[in-house]
Formats: structure tokens, sequence, C-alpha cells
């Protein structure tokens, strides 16, 4: 190839006062898209390996993660069990088209189905894809095919993807803005999000206020939801996330998710509950739904099936639903759908969840980490509320009066975190956090399951920093 060629262009290296940092966000900005979400933060972080709960850099600094990859990594970074299982299936079937049959494949449906009939008392299949959104859409057909009916409801705050029939369930208009009109978008109704209550009222005496104004939409045709002449509804499903993801970790109230699925199934409108960040074991139970007594028709998973490795994820749903004669061969195709790699990590993982008691295990760590961030809101005016279930935990970020939000002092706490210089016992430390919640005033917080009371401890101590840095308010400061 001659000099000054297209190849020659591509490999020429930058001048040798650049590092290797320097060359790869040169390089980044060059020929990567934008549009994933890499290009929130500028320059993007680069790390360069991870184990257990920590994150390296380049310089080997370690940054203690709290959000494990959106709560993809619930095991840890590099477990030992789930990586050899990975190992040994690349040196064995590492490839096979999913028109296929390999055993891996029909041994975690299987578990996954005898998890489910032990759980719920229903029998179903499981239905592999192999990212979350693309597992929203299947089960969007799932409903589509079952219902003849193309609406659904969905929750303000939710979250379920960004295709385009995932952001059709997906409150946030931005995820739509640039993609044309959506003939089919869901009728949004308000989740019960107790510290900024849609309708300001108060947890303790609202009686469940949210759920009964959902009721009323029934009570007569020309509320746009029923027909009460015929008995229908031209809404199919209701997509639920039982606890909120990227809307900011919200827990509902005990009681609120009992009488939606009453009002449903009274309805004839069918149940889905994606699980995608709440499932295996993220809030003590293996899937969220369980905390709230409710049965879904239908359950989307993915992420921590497989801890993060080669991605997995899937469609549990009743066997009326998605029984051969209903939904049949070729329904749905994704090329890497039940791909091995993926099938033999989530077997290890069903197997590894059963040997262990995770349930207890969550729920201790978990108690451990929110009463330690009760204690941090007890000592800082900013933090305007902490919540958690197992661990999926939250923290709010607030102004002086402790309710309205600030984005400003949470982004600002999120980057300096990324820096990697924050002085702890005797070494410098960063601190992986995620943003999330309708204002983007929330840390999310999603630590490995294996997490350690000490690396608790660490990352109140290395939040306490940031606080600091960034200039959070202390109680009782100015008063």
């Amino acid at each position: 190839m001659p000099p000054g060629s297209a190849i020659d262009q591509v490999v020429t290296p930058l001048p040798a006062k650049s590092s290797k940092t320097e060359d790869i966000l040169a390089k980044d900005k060059r020929y990567c898209s934008f549009g994933d979400t890499v290009h929130y933060a500028d320059p993007p972080k680069i790390f360069t390996r991870c184990e257990g709960s920590y994150l390296y850099d380049e310089n080997g600094t370690p940054h203690l993660d709290l959000q494990m990859w959106y709560s993809a990594v619930n095991f840890g970074y590099k477990n030992r069990r789930l990586n050899d299982a990975l190992k040994r299936q690349i040196d064995t079937l590492p490839q096979l088209a999913c028109q296929y049959l390999h055993a891996e494949k029909v041994e975690l449906a299987e578990a996954l189905c005898k998890l489910m009939e032990d759980r719920l008392g229903m029998k179903g299949r499981v239905h592999f894809n192999v990212g979350g959104a693309q597992a929203v859409e299947d089960s969007l057909k799932l409903v589509r095919n079952a219902t003849g009916k193309s609406l659904n409801f969905a929750f303000m705050g939710g979250y379920h993807g960004r295709t385009l029939g995932a952001s059709a369930i997906t409150s946030s208009y931005r995820y739509r803005r640039r993609f044309g009109h959506f003939s089919d978008r869901a009728q949004f109704i308000p989740f019960p999000y107790c510290f900024r209550c849609p309708y300001d009222m108060k947890r303790e005496s609202c009686e469940l206020y949210c759920v009964k104004q959902f009721e009323k939409l029934f009570e007569t045709e020309y509320h746009s939801v029923w027909d009460s002449k015929a008995s229908q509804s031209e809404f199919a499903a209701f997509y639920i996330e039982p606890i909120q993801g990227t809307g900011g970790y919200v827990i509902p109230p005990q009681g609120y998710f009992e009488e939606l699925s009453r009002i449903l199934k009274a309805h004839g409108i069918l149940l889905v509950a994606d699980e995608i960040q709440m499932g295996i074991h993220r809030t003590g139970k293996f899937w969220s739904f369980e905390h709230f007594g409710i049965k879904p028709d239908i359950v989307v998973f993915g992420k921590a099936i497989t801890n993060g490795l080669n991605p997995l994820s899937g469609v549990w749903a009743r066997e009326d639903l998605i029984a051969p004669d209903k939904f049949p061969p070729g329904s749905t195709h994704s090329t890497f759908s039940s791909n091995t790699l993926g099938t033999t990590t989530a077997l290890e993982v069903m197997r590894m969840v059963s040997e262990t008691d995770y349930e207890a295990k969550v729920n201790t760590q978990g108690a451990y980490f929110l009463a330690r961030l009760k204690e941090l809101k007890q000592r800082w005016r900013s933090v305007g509320d902490v919540d958690g279930i197992g661990l999926a935990l939250r923290i709010e970020m607030c102004q002086d009066d402790g309710f309205a939000p600030n984005q400003k002092l949470t982004n600002d706490i999120f980057e300096e975190g990324l820096k990697g210089d924050i002085p702890a016992r005797g070494k410098k430390y960063g601190l992986v956090l995620d943003v999330g919640g309708y204002y983007k005033n929330v840390f999310t917080l999603a630590p490995s399951l294996e997490i350690t009371e000490d690396e608790i401890d660490l990352g109140i101590e290395l939040l306490e920093s940031l606080f600091q840095r960034c200039g959070a308010v202390r109680s009782g400061a100015g008063t």
C-alpha cells in the first residue's frame, strides 16, 4: 500500500508527545459516534481493568464502583466461577446458529420456568434474545399477538429501552424526539413516587390515592380507556418496573401493586414486569415483583443473568400466551438470541444462586448500607431522601431546603468521582456513580452483591469527601 493511502493515514502514529490516553481520546473524537451514552462525559473516562467492586484507570487507580454497569454485574467483576464457565464454553461450543439446539439453552429455560412456577404457581416458557430492549420488543410482539391490540399503559419515570418499540413505552420524550411520530405511544400513568408525590399527597395519609385515580379511568367511556357496554379496553397491557430503575430507584408503597394488579385483571389487561435492572437478586428477592404480592403475565429480564458477560436477555410468559400454537417458530428472530456463551454463563448464574442464600446475604448488606446512608442524610442537608430495598439504594440530592432538586451538585459529584484523586486510607481512589431520577438529581446505587461492609464504609467515606469538595451543605450550616 503506497504512502498517503487511507490505511496509511489510519495507522500513522500521533506525535510522540501524545500519551496513550490522548491518542485514544483523539481517535474517539474522529471515528466514534457520539450517539451512545459514552459521550455524556467530556472527555469520556477510560478504564483498563476491573476486579471485584473496582474499576482501574490507566494509572492503576482503583475506582469503587457503586453502580456495576447499570446493575449488570451483580456478582462482581471478573467473578472467577462465571468467567471459568464462559472459558470452558469457548473451547467447547463457542458458536452456534440459533436455529439449532444446545443443551445449555434448554437447561437454562427449564431452570427459569421451574423458578417461575415455584413463585407464581403458573406454567410458562422462556424466549431468549440479546439485549434488554430487544427482549422488550419481543414482549410487545407477544402482547400484540395475544390481544390483537397495540396500545399499552406505562409509568411516568419508566425506562424500558431505546429501540423504537421500547421508546414508545419509555416515558422520556427525549428518546423519541428525533424519530418522528409514535402512534402507539403508551398512556403514561403517575408512578407512586412518595417523596415527590405527583398529587401532593402524604404517604401516611393518602390511602393509595394514586391507584384510585387510575381506577377512575374505567368508570366511563369518556375517560377514553374502557367501553362499559362491550366490557372491553383498547389497552393490551401495563408495563411496569416494580422498582423504577433509571427513574431513580423509586420504591412504591406496599399495597400499591396489589391494587393495580386487581384493577388490570378485572379489565382483561395484561401485566408485564420489566426486571432487566432489578432482577437476579438486586433487591434481595430473585425478582423485584416478589416484594409486592403480584403475579405478572409476562416477565422481561436481562443484564445480570450473565453477570454482564456475553449478553443474554429473555422473556418468560404464561403458557397460554407463548405456547407454540399461539407463538409459532419465526415469530421473532435474532442471530445471537440464545448464544452458547450467554446461555452457559446464565446457567452457571442459576446454579450459583441456588447454592447460596443471596436473599439473606443481600438483605443483610443492604440493611447495613441503608443505615449508613441514613446517617449520611443526618449529616448533610443537601441529601433530601435516601431509600433502599436490598442492594438497590438511592440518594436524592437537593437544594438547601432539602426538597428542590439539585442537578448541578449531583453532576459535579459524579464528575469529580471519576477523577480518581480522592484521598482515603493513605491512597487515592475514584468513585463510580450513576445519576438517574426524574430531575437527574439521584444517585442510584447498585453495588456488587458481594460487596463487603468495609467497601460500604469506604463508599460512604468517598461520598463525604466529594460532598465537601463540591459544596454540599451540612446539616445545621447557616442556622
